[in-house]
């Protein structure tokens, strides 16, 4: 029986984590975890519970009900993907707004957020056979993934991809807006006091900011088949 292999995928906001990380989970028969998608899940328990307002997010508050928050995914048969639930709801499209876009970071910047969500994760991660991106895998949540990808590409370029992502979803947003989002986002998750965006040193870096996503995926699997033809 071939042996399997926990898989950590870090990098940027908007360069294609998920959608390689999704790829690698199809190809393996791999559990695919989408922690980006817990913390916006946790940023919009926030907007619905009313603790940003005036583009004020009420730090205390949110780590008052901290627990009131119940995130899951689950299976659906009709898009064939696993969906995020928040308080057994599907939010899968919600939390994919700009204005959750806007406060993720500082809502995942919060120590006490950040170490409800890495816990589950880590659970998660027990069964081994697991792919999941963020911003912290590498480094916090698995360090000792037996593969680790770090991702990064050009702000314009990620810009342009959210941009595009966000219009084919039917949105009204700016180019502009979506430039400046992704740079703030870049700003916070890189120097958080707690857990920030940096290259584990034994990743392997992928820089698709002139890559596809059949590049990008090739060059991947060659390492994990690398890794997963090494006797354990």
């Amino acid at each position: 029986m071939r042996k399997k292999i926990n898989i950590a995928i870090d990098g940027y906001s908007s360069c294609g984590k998920s959608t390689l990380a999704k790829s690698i989970a199809k190809e393996l028969n791999y559990i695919y975890i989408d922690t980006g998608a817990m913390y916006r899940a946790m940023t919009l328990f926030a907007l619905k519970s009313h603790l940003i307002r005036n583009d004020e997010l009420n730090v205390d508050k949110l780590k008052a009900m901290i627990d009131s928050a119940y995130i899951t995914f689950k299976y659906n048969t009709d898009t064939k993907r696993s969906e995020t639930h928040l308080n057994g709801k599907n939010v899968e499209k919600e939390i994919r707004s700009m204005q959750v876009s806007k406060f993720v970071s500082p809502v995942a910047a919060i120590p006490e957020v950040r170490m409800k969500l890495v816990k589950l994760q880590q659970r998660m991660a027990e069964v081994r056979g697991v792919v999941m991106d963020g911003r912290d895998i590498g480094t916090v949540v698995l360090p000792d993934a037996e593969v680790k990808f770090f991702m990064t590409a050009d702000p314009e370029v990620r810009a342009q991809r959210r941009f595009n992502e966000l219009k084919n979803n039917g949105l009204e947003v700016t180019y502009e807006e979506v430039l400046e989002n992704v740079k703030q986002r870049d700003q916070i998750d890189s120097t958080r006091s707690t857990d920030p965006l940096r290259q584990a040193e034994d990743a392997v870096v992928v820089d698709n900011s002139n890559l596809t996503m059949d590049e990008q995926f090739v060059f991947a699997m060659n390492h994990v088949n690398k890794v997963l033809a090494v006797p354990s």
